[in-house]
């Protein structure tokens, strides 16, 4: 299984062998919003009342996930911000400041 950090250096050597590089954060940005778009469409497909229409292609949640991750790996990469680091932080944020917000499972 691969860590976020080598997913970062996985997105970046992908993206360094075009001349154009990464997109600006702000382009980044739109495109990560149409995948998250993407990704609710099929959530609605399948767990909500909407239908598809006879012409849709069927996806996979999992796939528009996996778009998502990598737009968002795009967009971290592009502010050489490192996902590890900051999700540790997030971790521990969840960790400390919701310790007691929902009732916990019995193991």
């Amino acid at each position: 299984m691969k860590t976020l950090f080598e997913m970062q250096r996985q997105v970046d050597d992908y993206i360094n062998q075009f001349k154009a590089g990464y997109f600006t954060p702000m382009e980044n940005m739109v495109r990560l919003t149409e995948e998250v778009g993407e990704l609710a469409r099929e959530i609605n497909h399948v767990y909500g009342p909407k239908q598809k229409k006879l012409s849709e292609q069927e996806k996979e949640i999992g796939l528009e996930l996996a778009d998502n991750l990598f737009v968002l790996i795009c967009l971290a990469n592009s502010m050489n911000l490192d996902l590890t680091d900051y999700f540790e932080q997030t971790m521990t944020k969840f960790n400390t400041r919701d310790k007691n917000r929902f009732e916990r499972s019995e193991l």
